[in-house]
């Protein structure tokens, strides 16, 4: 007798939303925007993972996850266990799971989003990364050991921070020099509380030292000793992750009124330097009523969401594109507009309009239509004749890119740079015109992400190691 039964359709598991501040509260305090992912929820959505035969998603991550590892694990209840695996090639777990563009990398390439939504990837490492900090069951690994190698590494951000861990995990004497006063580069300075806790940094930073990287801060290199110093001091190999941090402003009338801030300074007074908890401390900011951010990427998104925190009635953010063009994260948006932010698209600043006393009142701009494709691929923006207006404004933040930090190329003889100041490197280990010098992240590249970074300071800890091998 033939077996006629249909199998029943295996139902599929809608992906897992996380929980989140209500945007009325949120916009009152720094807090992190979204909670997090209980237990129950964490192990239903790893539950979704297919566990792939050829998984895509490895070949999305630029620091080469094992993600069905990680996520598998999970569903089994060994959140420990999967922050470990995490940690095998992931030095800063807790702040990708918060940070990454996961959209397009790893969960892009998910089967499971081919004919619906990919798997949580992103907030599921977040949730393995906190559930072992939250549990304080962080485990060291015992120190490699020493090959009598050192190497010196300029900058504490994610890419600085990452070349250190492998390094100091396969034995290298690993230093790693930072011109501020605290470790972890833009994910101090530049993204916000509310994004990225700095307990959470802080974490991350620890761990790194307890493996055996050593951190000297306050030390500005190209000005307290050159790179040519590190290497008469001992140094075997040097890599340079010092960041894209100096800002870009539009040269249009009226940029020197006051109450118009880059945004780098702007995030780094309210960050790191704290002026969101003032007066606890007494760091200057100026708090517009009416403000507006000049962009339209992630740094606009973390400026315009800030000057609201800060107490602004009205925030603005001016883009000559339209929504689709814009660079910023879809989740950064979606909080944004959330939380009050007001749209003007197709808009461009042409000169900023002051008062007597110097202050900015007000910024024309002018209404744009999208032409022809530019050099990145979106479409250029057109000025519309006679379509001037003012915006009425209190505060500016400029959000419209940055260059390349000049200090380490101006004073090591022999590193090429390109026109725009960014380090020139050979291929994708990193190597630069000068022997034993490396570089990566934003100071090549120009700003992009912090797993991008991260990723450069993987490939670059391998051409190292593989380099100082050999001698």
């Amino acid at each position: 007798m033939e077996n006629n039964e249909i199998k029943p359709k295996k139902e599929k598991v809608p992906r897992h939303k996380m929980s989140e501040q209500d945007p009325k509260v949120r916009v009152t305090n720094f807090n992190e925007v979204p909670t997090g992912y209980p237990e129950e929820t964490a192990i239903a959505e790893a539950k979704r993972c297919i566990q792939c035969k050829k998984p895509g998603c490895i070949a999305g991550c630029p620091v080469d996850v094992d993600i069905p590892g990680f996520i598998a694990l999970i569903a089994e209840g060994k959140f420990i266990e999967a922050a470990l695996k995490l940690k095998e090639t992931n030095a800063l777990p807790a702040v990708c799971g918060r940070v990454c563009p996961q959209e397009d990398q790893c969960e892009k390439l998910c089967i499971l989003g081919k004919k619906g939504e990919p798997v949580a990837v992103g907030r599921l490492e977040r949730f393995a990364a906190d559930a072992e900090r939250q549990a304080g069951k962080i485990s060291i690994p015992p120190p490699a050991t020493p090959n009598g190698k050192k190497v010196a590494v300029v900058g504490a951000g994610p890419s600085g921070l990452t070349i250190a861990g492998d390094l100091v995990k396969i034995g290298y004497d690993v230093t790693i020099f930072e011109s501020l006063h605290k470790a972890g580069g833009v994910l101090v300075y530049g993204i916000p509380e509310f994004r990225l806790p700095k307990a959470i940094v802080d974490a991350e930073v620890d761990y790194l030292t307890k493996l055996g990287v050593k951190i000297e801060t306050n030390t500005v290199i190209g000005r307290l000793k050159t790179v040519d110093e590190l290497f008469a001091e001992g140094f075997d190999a040097v890599y340079l992750g010092v960041g894209a941090g100096a800002p870009v402003f539009m040269n249009i009338p009226g940029e020197n009124l006051s109450g118009i801030y880059s945004a780098n300074e702007y995030l780094t007074r309210s960050n790191l330097m704290k002026a969101y908890l003032f007066p606890e401390y007494d760091t200057p900011i100026v708090r517009g009523k009416n403000v507006a951010v000049i962009g339209g990427g992630n740094v606009a998104m973390d400026s315009v969401r800030t000057a609201l925190r800060l107490g602004a009635d009205n925030a603005f953010i001016i883009y000559r594109r339209t929504e689709v063009e814009m660079p910023a994260r879809i989740e950064e948006v979606h909080h944004a507009k959330e939380e009050g932010v007001r749209f003007n698209l197709l808009t461009n600043p042409v000169e900023y309009i002051g008062n007597t006393e110097g202050w900015v009142t007000g910024v024309r701009c002018q209404r744009m239509e999208l032409g022809e494709p530019d050099d990145s691929g979106r479409r250029r923006p057109v000025p519309v004749k006679g379509s001037e207006f003012v915006i009425p404004v209190d505060m500016v933040v400029v959000a419209v890119g940055t260059m390349a930090n000049p200090i380490v190329p101006a004073t090591t003889p022999g590193l090429d740079t390109n026109r725009w100041g960014y380090i020139v490197v050979k291929d994708a280990s990193g190597l630069t015109s000068r022997e034993g010098v490396y570089a990566g992240g934003d100071i090549v590249t120009g700003s992009a992400t912090v797993i991008l970074a991260m990723g450069a300071g993987r490939l670059a800890a391998r051409a190292i190691h593989e380099y100082l091998s050999g001698k």
